[in-house]
């Protein structure tokens, strides 16, 4: 059975549902699966509890579920760039769930890895480390951490193939090769899809046993904060 969707939508077909748990990889608005989120909004799915780095910017990526309050509970460890995720919690209509960075990357590849938990000091005499077990290794104190999976994970990568092997780009890469492995059902796109062979197995990042669907897309890529300089003399 062919794993290549034509567009986003019809990747998208009878996996979504209401209260499930989505993984959407990137950083930033960098590497976010744009088609797949538009698809997920266009699904009506509600209640959704999303694992993110962030929630992307207002109107756009994972802002776009916010606007139509798709989004029930956030995993994340940034969330500055978006008036409308912080107008939502303060007013108490999006649950949070705050992670430092490391610890959220390493939650998603330890669920991917089947291993329910695991200790580390990060967060220790924070908020963070509220109602977590605490436990002492040779002196030091760690906190207990669980592993994340998710009903569905949605990628970006730079290049992949029809059986679903994945290339990615520079910072495009955050989150979403641990995400592909933690997901139920990870559907990938890509800004270029070859044919079997044409990638270099020694440059895969995600091999294809993890991707189920996937399709070709293009994307506008937005920058989340355009930062120009005057040319010199």
């Amino acid at each position: 059975m062919s794993k290549v969707y034509k567009n986003a939508a019809e990747a998208l077909s009878g996996l979504t549902h209401d209260g499930m748990t989505v993984m959407s990889g990137g950083f930033g608005l960098c590497g976010i699966a744009e088609n797949l989120i538009a698809a997920l909004r266009d699904s009506g799915a509600k209640d959704l509890t999303v694992i993110s780095n962030n929630a992307g910017v207002d109107g756009f990526g994972l802002g776009q579920l916010l606007e139509t309050r798709q989004i029930k509970k956030m995993l994340s460890s940034y969330v500055g760039e978006n008036k409308e995720f912080e107008r939502q919690y303060l007013a108490g209509e999006l649950e949070l769930e705050f992670n430092p960075q490391g610890t959220l990357a390493e939650r998603i590849r330890a669920g991917g890895a089947g291993i329910p938990g695991f200790y580390t000091k990060t967060g220790v005499g924070t908020l963070v480390a509220e109602g977590k077990e605490h436990k002492d290794f040779g002196g030091e104190t760690y906190i207990m951490e669980s592993g994340l999976t998710a009903d569905l994970s949605i990628i970006k990568a730079w290049k992949g193939d029809a059986e679903g092997n994945l290339i990615f780009k520079a910072t495009a890469r955050n989150f979403s090769p641990m995400m592909a492995t933690a997901g139920k059902v990870t559907v990938a796109e890509v800004d270029e899809l070859v044919l079997v062979g044409e990638l270099d197995p020694n440059f895969i990042h995600t091999p294809g046993i993890f991707v189920q669907r996937i399709i070709e897309a293009k994307c506008e890529k937005r920058i989340e904060q355009l930062t120009t300089r005057e040319r010199s003399a």
